[in-house]
Parts: structure tokens; sequence; C-alpha cells
């Protein structure tokens, strides 16, 4: 991409900025939505509770909060749940029921293709 068309990331976590570069660089769709989730400000990124998890996810597939998952209400499926951040009773509540909990970097790491991954935005 030329310069031009990259607009400028306006963040103060060396961290969050290389994983939004990286993903914007990605030859799948899929990472650039994510990436330009990312890109917005903290306060209109995407908060998903737990009973919104489970109204949306089947048994053992992968979904993807760009965003923070926070522990109101119950989950009952067991999944893969990628996300910005996570709260820690959201994180008990996932691995309660056998669930795992990734960061988006190493979703992208295990799978740059992007299959079988639900967005919630």
């Amino acid at each position: 991409m030329s310069k031009n068309k990259i607009k400028t990331i306006r963040k103060d976590n060396s961290q969050t900025i290389e994983l939004i570069q990286k993903l914007r660089i990605a030859t799948k769709p899929i990472w650039r939505k994510v990436a330009y989730e990312l890109a917005k400000p903290r306060r209109m990124r995407v908060e998903v509770n737990l009973n919104k998890l489970d109204a949306y996810v089947k048994n053992g597939e992968t979904i993807l909060v760009p965003g923070k998952v926070l522990g109101t209400g119950q989950i009952s499926k067991k999944a893969t749940v990628a996300a910005f951040s996570f709260s820690e009773s959201a994180k008990k509540l996932i691995h309660g029921v056998g669930g795992k909990t990734v960061s988006i970097d190493e979703l992208f790491a295990n799978n740059p293709e992007g299959k079988n991954v639900l967005i919630l935005t």
C-alpha cells in the first residue's frame, strides 16, 4: 500500500500499533476489518458480554472480538475466543466450560488465512 492510503495510527501502546500494522498488510479482508476496528478510539471499541458470545457461537467454533470480552452472563459452549483483551471473570468462565482464550496476534499467527473465524462487532 502506498503511504497516502494508510491512515495514521494515533495510539500510545507500541504493541497495538504493531498489531494494527501487521493486520493491515495481510492479504485477507478479515484481518483488514479487524485492523480497522482496532484502530478506532478505545471508547468506540467493541465490548461483548458472554451472553452475546453464547448466542452466536457454536461448539468448537472460533470467534474473534476486536475489543474486550466482559464476564456478564454465562457461556455454555466450548469455543476458542480471540480478543484484544478479556476481563478476568470472562477468562474464568470461558475456561470453565472447556473453552480457550487467545490474543488476536496468536490467532493471526496460527490462522493467517482467517478460515472459520466469526467476527463479533
